[in-house]
């Protein structure tokens, strides 16, 4: 192959040594931070599903506990709950070897009985079928992507709290379908953010903790389990292998009742509804025209170099959309999951959640990079709230004046406002307004409502940091060890 500009040919890529496919060229958001879903870590999950297995037979004394150890070491076990990684197989082998069968376990069982001792090899896989160690694997994976994605949510709510701290009571202008309405303030917008993270951090831990393993055999009877170690430890296998997954013990099997799916995916939905809210929030109050908030670091353009893009907003927002849409795909592959093992919709999940899991870990970081930097500029606000010259509680003068007036002519004084006159010698014209502090009556600052009437950052426990409303103390933005359990 030669080169357009007279170097050394470029020798050709071969099918052994490719490059990887997907490296988030076009999924900034998920760059540096999908490492715990890639192929790599499901690969290692599910070997750990394999080991995981001989083991729960040894801990019911069905398997002799020197084959488990055995084999335990030759695949790199590295404990209850934890993953295995030097197994020494590669992900993009087991790819391509996984065509002919349709799932990568197939293939699987017979690579790993090459890496382990003779003597080990008829306990591989003994009595499952692929879908359990696959459904294992991913509910494996799953849980501890969650696990990190709370960890940044806890971040995230943690700066929350800061940011209300230092913005508790600033009246700003509420907007409804896009146009000035009454005054709000900067922190009731940023509780309300917070109570939406809090609620999805609620129902992802709720999620997380019910992934439970899979293991039902060839038709979900378990009829292989009772022939290999008998009913009474049959009964007594899932669970125990739950155990040494780290994941609930299954109440039955859900080859095809894919709750565990759906419920996770709904989940995450969640999440990364109340991400994309707020970053909706944050990209639009930094418009030019508005500018009350920015980022603190904006993303430059290539062509006008004045620009300051909110790009981690834009980046949130990117995966929120994304999102209904992989949750919906989760609920028709759990709708079509025919028979007791399904033909082609069990097969959809495996990316589908995946990629939901993956953009739920980049975008829970990012928002909590997002929030530890997010400024105001109180100028602005304050300018904003102007811009209708009072007229920001108009409502507020409908309720104080309509039943002096009437409503025809508070419309009339509105109106003539609108125009240009002023607003406040217009009411001080008035013979009912004698009595009234029409200043008192015009200012945005008295007309908060319950925006104003409590202190928005909440009262957290000494001890555990945690919140009555369930948001954290602020806490510095990292990204968890990925061996947390």
């Amino acid at each position: 192959m030669s080169s357009d500009d007279g170097s050394a040919p470029t020798p050709p890529r071969t099918a052994s040594t490719p490059e990887p496919f997907d490296v988030g060229l076009i999924s900034p958001v998920t760059v540096g931070i999908d490492d715990m879903v890639a192929d790599a870590a499901i690969l290692d999950a599910l070997v750990t599903a394999e080991v995981a297995l001989v083991r729960a037979y040894a801990a019911l004394e069905v398997a002799p506990s020197a084959v488990a150890d055995d084999l335990s070491t030759a695949l790199g076990w590295r404990g209850v709950g934890r993953t295995c990684r030097e197994h020494g197989l590669d992900a993009a082998d087991l790819a391509r070897a996984s065509v002919a069968g349709g799932n990568p376990v197939i293939p699987l069982v017979g690579l790993l009985k090459e890496h382990v001792p003779a003597e080990s090899r008829g306990w591989i896989h003994r009595g499952a079928t692929s879908q359990d160690v696959l459904d294992s694997a991913l509910m494996h994976v799953a849980e501890r992507a969650a696990t990190a994605i709370l960890v940044h949510l806890q971040h995230a709510q943690g700066w929350i709290a800061g940011f209300l701290e230092a913005n508790p009571d600033e009246p700003a202008a509420a907007r409804t379908l896009t146009q000035h309405a009454v005054p709000t303030t900067i922190g009731w917008r940023a509780l309300g953010w917070g109570r939406a993270l809090t609620r999805a951090y609620d129902r992802l831990e709720a999620a997380r903790a019910a992934l439970p393993a899979q293991l039902g055999g060839a038709g979900g009877t378990l009829a292989s389990f009772v022939e290999i170690a008998g009913r009474e430890r049959a009964e007594q296998l899932p669970a125990a292998f739950a155990r040494q997954l780290g994941l609930a013990a299954p109440d039955a099997p859900w080859h095809t009742s894919r709750w565990p799916v759906t419920e996770l995916g709904d989940a995450l939905v969640q999440v990364l509804d109340a991400i994309g809210k707020m970053a909706a929030d944050v990209a639009t109050l930094s418009r030019t025209e508005i500018a009350e908030v920015s980022e603190g670091v904006g993303g430059g353009s290539s062509a006008m170099p004045q620009k300051q893009n909110p790009t981690v907003s834009v980046l949130l927002r990117s995966a929120a959309i994304r999102a209904p849409q992989l949750g919906a795909t989760l609920h028709l592959a759990s709708a079509l999951a025919v028979d007791e093992r399904p033909d082609g919709a069990w097969h959809a999940e495996w990316p589908t959640l995946r990629e939901l899991l993956r953009l739920t870990l980049g975008a829970s970081s990012h928002a909590a990079a997002l929030l530890s930097e997010l400024r105001v500029d109180h100028d602005a606000v304050a300018r904003n709230l102007r811009l209708t010259r009072g007229l920001i509680v108009a409502e507020r003068l409908s309720i104080v004046l309509t039943p002096l007036i009437g409503a025809g002519r508070l419309a009339e004084i509105v109106a003539e406002a609108s125009r240009g006159t002023d607003l406040g010698e217009l009411v001080r014209a008035l013979p009912e307004s004698d009595g009234i502090d029409v200043d008192e009556l015009l200012d945005p600052s008295h007309y908060l409502g319950l925006a104003a009437s409590r202190d928005p950052v909440p009262e957290t426990d000494p001890e555990t940091g945690a919140a009555a409303d369930g948001v954290p103390e602020a806490a510095p933005h990292s990204a968890p060890d990925q061996e947390t359990p």
